[in-house]
């Protein structure tokens, strides 16, 4: 995403390879994908301008990134869809080809805000022979369309460091070698700053700029021509505004636009950025197929996690399909609170709605009051779901509600969803306040069963990153709840891999951010590992005061040997100043035979 994505998108298309599982029709047809023909893709400049062929034949992609059901995708009449990385997609490419749906494969590139280094020669060399395993692993497979060589690898600042793109075209250069069937693009996050320059001067051996552009997608193409590029795009991401596009209120929180609004920005930005450019523009990829909490749980899932599908489907299903969808998903408009939104503990507030069905059919609703996640920019990092405030909703219908607040002060985020029979979803929201002063309740939790409110993010990656895969939602023996953390490292003995939970994410020192815990007396985590020979370090805090934003205070204990049972550590805080912690937690492990494999669950601080 502009301003978006992981330790990020290769985790979350880790999550979409696991889940994914494939229909009786597609089993059916995976012997025959598997012994088919890669499909030879051209890109050619005509008179009218660029045009994509596949199999000879003109290509103009329709399509979609996310986790969704890709039978969903085909119906709704996209035909392509994307990835951020290559971990495990077999199962997704041989799924795609047998709905006819072609597939641009990513290679994720490191970041640098994940420390990734791009004067290292080492950490280069090593991603570059990654792609090249990736490039010769799939490229013979019928469903590959193109090869996404990186995602906003350049960060979000002015894009303009040459050893980034001089690394980019290396391997764009070393995959048009080995397979000269597909074309390449990379992909940047929006425009600005030394990007065009970057994709268009200092790589030629990329064919396609791959752009992610949200509130921008409306003048893309204008921007486009005018920065000087020559080559065609494709328009990668796009969907509503982005969070850092959306004016603050009186205390820093964004309001979102409703279900509604977004998919008529959804429409505008397919129009002006895909449509309006002929000759110019290959496609695009519409954000996100599926559910995904960023900034909130609803601002950018075309699908909510129950699996209802909103407005934004519709519109997408009508622009590639040229058919509107016969029963659309219910509208809404924006919430209005009758009063003020900053509210003292415990005050009672009405809140209005008005929501409406198309086909006039009967709508069911649902209120949920959630603390907000406190930070807005997560550069698509992994976020789990805040949690609901239990008892706040004193009563809900169709058209308000009304709603006791916490005691506990802070910002809070009012949801309204509505549902249909036929499976269509509507959603708004609005920010409240509960005055006074801060105060941290305990237990304080890092970290438990994956989708309740987290204040950290695990987006400070150190070390071997290219060797560690973090699944922050693994189904497999937790201690508690439904999930926990699986960390699996595959570094060469020696090496070490380390990630630290910051805030705001990746707060590396120069954010304001963090939390004050004053009065917790310890960290406690629950932990195991695959084999029972496994040691970790674990600590809270990591910033020094050689930076801008430090840490309150630090402390470690090393060299834990793990078990293959689930046991409790705890760290002692009791010295310590927590006054403003932001790494919340830190968990660092080294290589070694067999490969390690650790799993964390229920970590949180607390007084005793």
């Amino acid at each position: 995403m502009s301003a978006n994505k992981p330790a990020t998108h290769s985790h979350l298309l880790h999550t979409i390879a696991h889940a994914l599982v494939l229909s009786s029709a597609c089993l059916a047809l995976w012997p025959s994908a598997a012994r088919a023909k890669a499909i030879p893709v051209e890109l050619r400049q005509t008179e009218q301008g660029w045009e994509l062929l596949r199999g000879g034949e003109p290509y103009f992609i329709r399509g979609a990134g996310g986790d969704a059901s890709l039978k969903r995708l085909a119906a709704a009449g996209a035909n392509s869809v994307r990835t951020w990385g290559a971990d495990d997609i077999d199962a997704r490419l041989d799924a795609a080809h047998a709905l006819g749906l072609s597939v641009t494969v990513g290679i994720w590139l490191g970041h640098e805000r994940h420390g990734f280094d791009y004067s290292n020669e080492t950490q280069v060399s090593d991603q570059l022979e990654r792609a090249r395993q990736t490039v010769l692993r799939y490229k013979d497979h019928p469903a590959v369309l193109l090869w996404g060589i990186g995602n906003e690898m350049e960060g979000f600042g002015s894009g303009d460091n040459p050893a980034i793109w001089t690394a980019v075209n290396d391997i764009a250069a070393m995959v048009k070698k080995l397979d000269p069937l597909h074309p390449t693009m990379t992909v940047t996050a929006e425009l600005g700053g030394g990007r065009i320059d970057g994709v268009h001067k200092r790589c030629p051996a990329i064919d396609i700029h791959g752009i992610n552009s949200y509130g921008g997608a409306l003048s893309v193409a204008e921007r486009y021509r005018a920065g000087g590029a020559t080559k065609p795009y494709v328009l990668t991401e796009f969907g509503p505004p982005g969070v850092w596009e959306i004016p603050k209120n009186d205390w820093g929180a964004p309001v979102e636009p409703t279900s509604t609004e977004k998919s008529e920005f959804y429409r505008r930005s397919y129009e002006s950025g895909v449509i309006a450019a002929p000759g110019l523009a290959l496609g695009s990829y519409v954000f996100v197929w599926g559910f995904k909490t960023e900034a909130t749980p609803t601002w950018y899932g075309m699908f909510l996690d129950d699996g209802a599908r909103l407005g934004a489907v519709d519109v997408m299903t009508e622009l590639w399909s040229g058919r509107r969808p016969t029963n659309l998903a219910p509208t809404v408009e924006p919430l209005v609170i009758e009063g003020e939104p900053q509210l003292d503990p415990g005050d009672k507030v009405r809140v209005r709605a008005v929501v409406a069905d198309p086909e006039g059919a009967a709508i069911r609703v649902r209120w949920v009051l959630r603390r907000e996640a406190g930070e807005y920019t997560t550069g698509g990092d992994f976020r789990p779901m805040p949690p609901e405030v239990e008892g706040a909703v004193l009563e809900g219908h169709v058209n308000g509600t009304r709603v006791r607040m916490p005691r506990d002060p802070g910002p809070y985020r009012l949801f309204f969803y509505a549902y249909d029979a036929a499976g269509g979803a509507a959603t708004a929201n609005v920010p409240l306040l509960v005055k006074g002063k801060v105060r941290t309740p305990m237990p304080f939790y890092v970290y438990r069963d994956g989708f309740e409110g987290m204040p950290w993010a695990p987006s400070g990656w150190m070390g071997a990153i290219e060797s560690l895969i973090l699944d922050g939602d693994h189904y497999g023996n937790p201690y508690e709840g439904n999930a926990c953390i699986k960390m699996h490292f595959v570094g060469e003995v020696g090496t070490w891999v380390g990630v630290a939970w910051q805030h705001p994410a990746n707060n590396w020192g120069d954010q304001e951010g963090g939390y004050d815990l004053t009065g917790a007396t310890h960290l406690e985590l629950w932990a195991r590992g695959e084999y029972g020979v496994e040691k970790i370090n674990i600590g809270v805090g990591l910033l020094g005061q050689d930076k801008v934003h430090p840490d309150s205070g630090k402390t470690t204990v090393e060299d834990i040997r793990l078990t293959k049972e689930w046991r409790r550590y705890r760290i002692r805080l009791k010295k310590l100043d927590l006054s403003s912690i932001k790494t919340g937690f830190v968990v660092t492990l080294r290589g070694r035979r067999p490969d390690v494999t650790i799993y964390l669950d229920s970590i949180r601080f607390v007084r005793k």
